[in-house]
């Protein structure tokens, strides 16, 4: 199943990427590099906003370690900030590993009994928009877009 194409995010004069090794550890510093990032733009660690963003960069990069990881490949992290709002992505290199839409999460009492897919609940809830698309024919981007006030 390949799900739409998006179209790339607006214009943005602040931008960060960086290349973290497929590991716990590398999920963990994704977390942290995410919410020092935030700081730096003037969103305060314990703001609304930040937990927002930190908590779906959480879910991305351990998605991409657990379904995402091939041995020897890292995962990329790209945070944009976006007028009243972020961007968070996280590249894999398992382009033929695609998240199931949020619509076909389970949801409700079965989705305590689901094995997968209640990350793509937090993120939905968390996210104002979020998706998925293949650039190319080795890698992935699950992308997440939170707005908050100015």
């Amino acid at each position: 199943m390949k799900l739409p194409d998006t179209p790339a995010p607006p214009a943005s004069t602040e931008q960060f990427t960086v290349r973290l090794s497929s590991t716990r550890r590398g999920a963990r510093l994704a977390r942290r590099l995410t919410a020092e990032r935030l700081a730096a733009w003037g969103i305060p660690y314990d703001s609304e906003a930040s937990h927002a963003a930190v908590a779906v960069t959480a879910e991305l990069a351990v998605n991409a370690i657990t379904h995402g990881r091939l041995p020897g490949r890292d995962f990329r992290l790209s945070l944009a900030r976006l007028p009243g709002g972020v961007r968070i992505e996280v590249t894999d290199t398992r382009p033929e590993r695609l998240p199931k839409a949020a619509a076909t999460s389970p949801t409700g009492p079965d989705a305590l009994e689901a094995e997968t897919g209640r990350g793509l609940l937090l993120i939905a809830a968390y996210a104002d928009t979020w998706g998925c698309q293949t650039r190319d024919a080795h890698t992935k981007t699950v992308w997440a877009e939170i707005t908050y006030p100015s």
